[in-house]
């Protein structure tokens, strides 16, 4: 069998954890892969790459596959950002929803899915709702035993002690976090070293297109689907004509959190570039990731226009996945924001592991998955 040779480059979401996590991961869904398909899928050792990633090998022998799968890393820029302190992350989220108050555009965004709207909402309200409500239900409960100030004393200490395990368990700081960053990002850019490592990540891409490669790939997740419109805006402006094994593929997109902030005007023009551009897009969200827009084209966004070939699906997790295994999106949707890169209870033809250590090409892979009742 002659060798099927990939290239993946992999630009996660806002997300400290880094490259050690998401190795781990990939490795796990590997063996859950292997055992499903019956194939020998053996995943390498991390090592440092060129510029801001790190590259490891995916070679699936009874395939005759082998990936070269890198990494673009940017978690230590995201550690500069990530704010601990509860008290500041509080200060930080009342100017980022003010701003979202004067330059989101809310009733657009709800057209397009009501979802996302519902996540950005929630975590300051109940970051106010929830230790408030455990200190006054404390409160009255103990008003009866004891003095009123006591009492009140008693329930802010108890709402100290349980409201924030209660809204971790919720992902409101998470959330909050993310919304503050990408609400700094609208307004002012994603700064200097970003922009340097963006350029990086370009010129990664396009120094290894037109390698031994079958297929090449450009897979971003969460936040870094929004920062792959910004990488596929400079390669595009350095090469206008893209190979045709070559598909920018983005997981649980999240760009209209960017794109529909009136004052982004940067991203606004990076999605405007794309207009007129030919490559190939595919978009895979899932209805009930309240943390993506599903068929949502973000091109369209900006433009009335798209010359780019551009396929925006569902994952149909709930047919992969047994219900006890399901990760709905209402019930836990940070786990559910993560199946992108999982394998199910079954394997889909357009599962991550499938995509990029299976044989079939992209385009073969879902032409297969649209085969399926």
């Amino acid at each position: 069998m002659e060798k099927f040779k990939r290239k993946v480059f992999y630009l996660g979401g806002f997300d400290p954890r880094g490259v050690r996590f998401y190795h781990q991961l990939y490795r796990e869904q590997a063996e859950k892969y292997a055992r499903l398909s019956g194939e020998q899928v053996e995943v390498s050792a991390r090592r440092p790459g060129p510029a801001s990633s790190a590259i490891w090998t995916v070679t699936n022998a009874t395939a005759g596959v082998e990936t070269d799968y890198e990494f673009f890393r940017w978690e230590d820029l995201v550690a500069k950002v990530w704010i601990r302190n509860p008290f500041l992350l509080a200060w930080r989220s009342v100017a980022t929803y003010s701003a979202h108050a004067r330059f989101m555009q809310f009733g657009r965004m709800r057209k397009l899915r009501r979802g996302p709207v519902i996540t950005i909402l929630y975590p300051p309200i109940l970051a106010i709702l929830i230790p408030l409500g455990i200190a006054l239900l404390t409160a009255l409960l103990l008003w009866t035993l004891l003095p009123f100030w006591a009492a009140a004393l008693c329930g802010v200490a108890v709402s100290a002690l349980l409201s924030g395990r209660l809204l971790n368990k919720l992902i409101v700081p998470w959330l909050l976090r993310f919304m503050y960053y990408n609400h700094s990002v609208a307004a002012q850019g994603p700064g200097p070293e970003m922009d340097a490592r963006l350029d990086q990540f370009a010129d990664r891409v396009l120094t290894e297109m037109d390698g031994p490669y079958d297929e090449v790939i450009f897979a971003s997740h969460s936040n870094g689907t929004n920062y792959a419109m910004s990488v596929m805006r400079r390669i595009l402006e350095k090469r206008p004509g893209l190979p045709a094994n070559f598909t920018t593929l983005t997981l649980g997109q999240v760009v209209p959190v960017t794109a529909l902030r009136k004052d982004a005007r940067w991203y606004h023009a990076d999605l405007k570039a794309l207009d007129d551009k030919h490559f190939r897009l595919v978009d895979f969200s899932s209805p009930p990731d309240g943390a993506a827009f599903y068929d949502v084209h973000p091109i369209r966004l900006v433009s009335d226009r798209c010359a780019a070939r551009v396929d925006l699906l569902s994952p149909r997790f709930h047919l992969f996945y047994e219900p006890e295994n399901y990760h709905s999106g209402w019930s836990n949707k940070y786990e559910a924001h993560f199946d992108y890169l999982r394998v199910g209870d079954r394997l889909s033809p357009v599962d991550y592991l499938s995509l990029t250590a299976g044989r079939r090409t992209i385009d073969e892979a879902i032409a297969a998955f649209r085969t399926i009742p």
